[in-house]
């Protein structure tokens, strides 16, 4: 039976020309196509996210120095690995070949595993290239970062993107109907080339390889279990009461409470529900009914059904005569589609956090203006977003309670 091979793995590049991305390190008066021009290799860390090419570079680097090549996974292996690696290592340095050591997700190592790379790359036996996705500055240690040179690798932009989609469907036989389609697959990566390709390839398994929006829709979804617990009457009861306290009535809310509590329910179940219901249907109208509902569901637990399901009915009453606002909620539910729909933007490297010089160094933080320092500690005309999507509003507070004081204030900060 054949060994099946990932579609991600089949299509991995193996020459720089056919390297998508990264152009800010590659080319040839960049840093590390400076080095393979001059043919003095050094050891690196590639810092960056999932799918920008980490792996596939190291490999390329290491085939056009002309050097052996070994592979370790911080996750998988450990110092008996890397002892074999050395062995390797000083067959092929006594045949004057030097060796490559690709250590994926180095960030894993501990103290001492990562210290005992440091007399091997001082004594030049191997070549060190780490590949993480976390920030060096934290999760390496400082004697083996000060002999690293860091590269920060990008995720990938939605034209490097389409040129991976297009070698995919290319090499899987598969069609797309419109443009949307494939506008779905690249929103959908992320930026990760290999979940791109692992999209690519989950559709190719469909018989028709000719797609359009809807299949790439039913792909891509997720798939939502159901939850029934107790059965469809009672979740209509507890609609019923959600919609009671919704809607200003506190009759209502405590006789649809009431018949789940003789109908068996769990209260806990109804403090659960007055917890969505004070953060959905209340929101900053009266934020103190979140915290009352989470002391009558302390209380319950605390002191039981009788004493407790008082409580829940007391902070029911409070939650249907509270001013009602939806605001947060819709708010919410925006910025959620904003997120999933405009991919992983970048954070603007004045909202970045230069916590350590390496970063400094990166420019992190640079520009950002200190609200405190600021009259009214209100910065007038900083950006918080990234820059593909300029400034958007989502709350619009409504005039029902705390709100009329936030709409008023909202207003005054947002006409400056």
């Amino acid at each position: 039976m054949p060994t099946y091979k990932p579609l991600a793995e089949i299509l991995r590049p193996s020459s720089l020309a056919d390297f998508v991305g990264q152009r800010h390190l590659l080319d040839d008066d960049k840093p590390i196509g400076k080095t393979l021009v001059d043919g003095k290799l050094h050891s690196m860390i590639l810092w960056g996210p999932p799918g920008s090419g980490k792996t596939t570079l190291a490999r390329i680097v290491c085939n056009q120095m002309g050097a052996h090549f070994e592979q370790m996974s911080a996750v998988l292996d450990g110092i008996k690995e890397l002892r074999n690696v050395l062995d390797h290592a000083q067959r092929y340095q006594q045949n004057n070949k030097s060796t490559v050591l690709f250590v994926d997700e180095i960030h894993r190592f501990n103290k001492a595993q990562q210290d005992a790379f440091l007399p091997h790359i001082e004594s030049g036996l191997i070549t060190l290239i780490g590949a993480t996705t976390e920030n060096p500055s934290f999760e390496i240690n400082s004697s083996l970062l000060s002999r690293l040179r860091v590269y920060v690798l990008n995720k990938l932009n939605d034209d490097e993107l389409s040129i991976v989609a297009s070698r995919a469907l290319e090499s899987q036989s598969v069609n797309l109907e419109d443009d949307g389609s494939l506008s779905q697959i690249i929103a959908a990566s992320g930026g990760d080339a290999r979940r791109l390709i692992n999209i690519i390839e989950q559709l190719s398994q469909k018989l028709d390889k000719t797609l359009n929006q809807n299949d790439v829709t039913k792909t891509l979804q997720e798939k939502i279990g159901t939850f029934d617990k107790g059965g469809d009457i009672f979740y209509q009861q507890l609609s019923a009461f959600h919609k009671s306290v919704r809607g200003s009535s506190p009759d209502g809310a405590l006789y649809w409470m009431a018949r789940m509590l003789v109908s068996g329910c769990d209260p806990k179940v109804i403090a659960r529900r007055l917890l969505a219901i004070a953060s959905e249907d209340i929101g900053n109208a009266d934020p103190r009914a979140l915290q009352i509902t989470l002391n009558a569901w302390d209380v319950y637990e605390r002191l039981g059904d009788k004493e407790g399901n008082r409580a829940i009915a007391q902070a029911a009453v409070f939650c249907a005569c509270a001013p009602k606002s939806n605001a947060v909620y819709k708010a919410f539910n925006q910025a959620m589609e904003d997120a999933r729909s405009s991919g992983d933007l970048e954070v603007p490297i004045h909202l970045c956090n230069a916590s350590t010089k390496l970063m400094k160094e990166l420019g992190y933080g640079k520009g950002y203006r200190y609200a405190h320092n600021e009259p009214g500690a209100f910065s007038k005309g900083q950006s918080y977003f990234p820059k593909e999507m300029g400034e958007q509003v989502y709350y619009e507070p409504t005039d029902r309670g705390l709100e009329i004081k936030i709409r008023e204030k909202l207003k005054e900060l947002r006409s400056t």
